[in-house]
């Protein structure tokens, strides 16, 4: 074979190299080489800006938030500054800028979560997974519009009849599957797996060194269901349900902060409870048609159904005092109130529609996809929320002249009321085309489209243009360059649309992000192992931004279009088999983020997470290689607090306060650790009889959750001195160590 040569004013438009053999000087045949600039996995994706995650490695790893979501924190793109939260912010993106996909369909998270002790189970069972694909900007047209990242989840078909489960003190999980009927071809016709998990997390909430009786209880079920009626055309159905109960009695709680200098001991005693529910359900029905190797076709119906009530009443007495730094005696009392906050906030949501997809291949190297999607919302949302704060008989703020005869008003801190319903439908279309050619002897590709989208509420049409750019050269030294960006939007929904007084706003906007990111991968041998070094530079630049602010992780947004920001950062990302024949790696990045509302000037977003590092790491002992060890390490520099909740003239939230005021939480440090034994390996061949010959997979190992004990900070809570007007921020501390036992088995 010899190479086809083309000039280059054809290279382009051609976009492919093929090879030609002759054969009698009268016929030629045509044949394509397939471009391969990585190892092929399993999952196949066009999307050059995807990093590939291990269900086992996710299974394995030792997080209390979840497998996949534990794991992908320790990407250098990933920041997250609670171990209870499955939630995870990137690149200077807040937690409702990722996308989730499961089989390709989006799923949403829980809206109405106001700290990361009522979070739950994460909807992806790490049980079910078979590939893993995440991308932390510049993602290809086919995901949808957020600005931040894209994770897509694939589940995987049993081929034999299997039963697996686990428990630990915190919870356990049953799964089980089977493969029945073949095909003239041997393939299996029918195939189901089921699986159900339960959690408990009141150990490990006892840990946070408060006197509050925890009751959080989560359960899920899913289902994922596969016929195939030919090699050609399978049907596949996913069914989904979940129901997480927070309950919540505090009765005291005592904190240390301040300096050396000036102590500060914060005394609360409480009354009342909380009383938090969620419940979620999803289905999701698909058909895929493959007609030939050139063409497939997808038509998937689904429905998302989410029912939230998050009731609260809570009073509190609190002391703020100081002491000598010497003596440890109290020396002064700078306050001594209390303050009762309430909620009964009820949200229902509701989306149903269908998706239309369809990939022509040509050949090995080219693909062209288009889709469409509509879809149905109804969202409705009653909201009924208010704050008294009162110091020594008197609710705050108070009148500047107090007259004892003719107390001031009760007037509360802020109250938050709404009633709204709505049934928007958003319809979105993409089209992307995908080429993998040589140019010379180096190897290119290219994909670019665009995806544009109308959502019937605000009456928005966005337009998305987005590319990726990769070149492969002829070096001895393996590299890939990869460039990639575009124009991608945050489509408003429940969160953006909820102003401060707690009504929707018809007149919001889709925030906008334009992304450039360059990117260079290195793949080398050390040790006569595999390695691959990633770095990554990127630049966004934003308008019609919502300024935000958080509260543990609970974004409340302004509900107006009026700040532009930008974001900068590089990641870097050592991967491979520090260990032989498992993998590891070393994140570390730098990033800030910045914003302007209503041109005041720049300061921090409250995702600035500056420089942070990140290490999962997997080892097992030479000479007992069942015995195994799995390490995650975080570092990260602490997120701006901005300033707490003020009202301005006018009684309304003051979200501009943070030009005034502007803190930083302390760093966030964390060791988590997972030590295992496995009794029967399925990668050996096991001589068990009896009732353990019964048994694949039998492992039992210990978990320490934040092994060094490090008090971590994930948000304060502010307290006012009445005699001064100053607020204090208090810090509101994560959990403490935890030891927890897990027995993983799967029975043949």
């Amino acid at each position: 074979m010899k190479k086809l040569v083309l000039p280059l004013s054809l290279m382009v438009p051609a976009l492919v190299f093929s090879q030609v053999k002759k054969k009698r000087d009268t016929v030629k045949t045509e044949t394509i080489e397939e471009v391969v600039f990585q190892k092929k996995v399993i999952g196949k994706t066009n999307d050059i800006t995807a990093v590939k995650i291990s269900a086992k490695d996710a299974q394995n790893v030792a997080s209390i938030s979840g497998g996949i979501e534990g794991i992908l924190k320790t990407l250098p793109s990933v920041n997250s500054n609670t171990e209870l939260s499955s939630q995870y912010m990137v690149r200077g993106g807040n937690y409702d800028e990722n996308l989730i996909y499961i089989n390709d369909i989006e799923i949403y998270r829980p809206f109405l979560i106001r700290n990361s002790q009522q979070e739950g189970l994460s909807i992806i069972n790490p049980d079910m997974v078979s590939t893993v694909n995440f991308s932390a900007g510049g993602f290809e047209p086919r995901y949808g519009d957020k600005m931040s990242s894209a994770l897509n989840i694939y589940y995987r078909e049993p081929e034999k009849f299997e039963v697996s489960g686990e428990g630990s003190l915190i919870g356990g999980r049953l799964s089980t599957g089977f493969a029945v009927g073949k095909d003239k071809e041997g393939n299996r016709k029918f195939t189901a797996l089921f699986s159900g998990r339960y959690r408990n997390t009141n150990l490990v909430l006892n840990t946070l060194k408060e006197d509050t009786d925890f009751n959080p209880k989560y359960m899920d079920f899913q289902t994922y269901l596969n016929y195939h009626f030919s090699p050609k055309f399978t049907a596949s159905f996913i069914g989904y349900y979940s129901k997480n109960d927070y309950e919540m009695i505090p009765k005291a709680r005592s904190v240390d902060f301040g300096s050396l200098q000036q102590p500060i001991n914060l005394t609360v005693n409480y009354g009342g409870r909380e009383d938090d529910k969620y419940k979620n359900m999803m289905g999701t029905f698909s058909l895929n048609y493959k007609p030939s190797d050139k063409w497939r076709f997808t038509l998937d119906a689904f429905a998302y159904q989410n029912r939230e009530r998050e009731y609260y009443t809570i009073a509190s007495a609190y002391v703020l005092q100081t002491f000598d730094p010497i003596t440890g005696e109290p020396v002064t009392s700078y306050d001594t109130g209390g303050q009762i906050e309430h909620a009964r906030n009820d949200l229902y949501v509701k989306t149903y529609g269908t998706q239309f997809r369809t990939r022509f291949s040509p050949n090995v190297n080219t693909d062209i996809e288009v889709g469409f999607k509509y879809e149905k919302e109804n969202l409705k949302d009653l909201t009924n929320e208010w704050k008294l704060v009162d110091s020594a008989g008197y609710s705050t703020p108070i009148s500047a002249l107090l007259d004892p005869r003719n107390p001031p008003d009760l007037k509360l801190y802020y109250s938050i009321a709404g009633k709204n319903d709505i049934q928007p439908t958003r319809m979105s279309a993409y089209a992307q085309y995908s080429q993998k050619f040589f140019w010379g002897s180096n190897k290119v590709f290219v994909n670019a489209g665009a995806r544009v989208s109308h959502w019937s509420f605000n009456n928005e049409t966005i337009f998305s243009p987005r590319a990726q750019f990769a070149i492969k050269p002829d070096w001895d030294t393996d590299m890939l360059f990869r460039l990639s960006g575009g124009i991608y939007y945050q489509a408003p929904f429940y969160k953006e649309i909820k102003d401060l007084d707690g009504n929707f706003n018809s007149n919001i906007k889709s925030q906008r992000s334009i992304q450039a990111i360059l990117a260079n991968d290195y793949e080398f041998q050390m040790y006569d192992r595999p390695f691959k070094l990633t770095t990554e530079l990127y630049y966004k630049k934003m308008n019609d931004l919502i300024p935000y602010f958080m509260d543990n992780v609970r974004i409340r947004y302004s509900g107006k279009n009026n700040a532009s920001g930008y974001a900068y950062g590089i990641d870097t990302r050592l991967f491979g088999e520090f260990v032989p024949g498992v993998d590891s790696w070393l994140s570390a990045s730098y990033a800030r983020v910045y914003e302007n509302i209503d041109g005041r000037g720049d300061i921090p977003r409250p995702t600035d997470q500056r420089l942070r590092f990140a290490m999962f790491y997997q080892d097992y002992m030479p000479r007992f290689p069942k015995m195994r060890v799995n390490l995650t390490l975080t570092y990260a520099m602490g997120l701006p607090t901005g300033s707490p909740i003020v009202l301005d003239e006018n009684r309304k939230i003051d979200y501009l306060a943070g030009y005034s005021y502007q803190k930083t939480l302390t760093s966030y440090k964390r060791v988590d650790l997972g030590l295992s034994y496995a009794f029967i390996d399925p990668k050996e061949k096991n001589q068990a009889y009896g009732f353990w010959g019964n048994f694949d997979e039998l492992t039992l190992g210990v978990q320490v959750f934040n092994a060094f004990n490090i008090r971590n900070t994930v948000s304060n809570q502010w307290i006012t001195d009445a005699n001064t007007n100053l607020m204090y921020p208090v810090p509101v501390r994560l959990t403490g160590r935890f030891f927890n036992v897990k027995l993983e088995f799967r029975i043949k």
